[in-house]
């Protein structure tokens, strides 16, 4: 998946070659639109948390569109900032795999 640092709306590197499989797709296939949703996990203040998780779907619908030329038009996005966590958030591993983005077609 597309994976942020903590605290942050950065997209980790190693998440490119995910990115430009979704564009691949997404230029396959003009007709469709997606809803771009960001998430964090449960560390911080809820509201901080899910102001964070917009961004990240800000960040990646702008990526999309910067990088491989994607129309904003066909990309909505949203935030459920902790609030749909993958899984307890008990340690390292599980906060880095719900500091994340989905995509869900429209």
């Amino acid at each position: 998946g597309i994976l942020f640092d903590v605290n942050s709306d950065n997209i980790k590197s190693e998440s490119g070659s995910v990115l430009k499989e979704i564009a691949a797709t997404l230029t396959e296939n003009p007709s469709v639109r997606v809803k771009i949703i960001g998430h964090t996990d449960s560390d911080g203040d809820a509201n901080a948390n899910l102001a964070l998780s917009q961004k990240r779907a800000v960040a990646v619908k702008n990526a999309l569109a910067s990088f491989y030329g994607i129309a904003t038009s066909r990309m909505e996005t949203d935030g459920k900032g902790e609030g749909q966590a993958l899984n307890k958030n008990a340690n390292a591993t599980e906060k880095a795999l719900n500091r994340r983005v989905e995509f869900i077609k429209l």
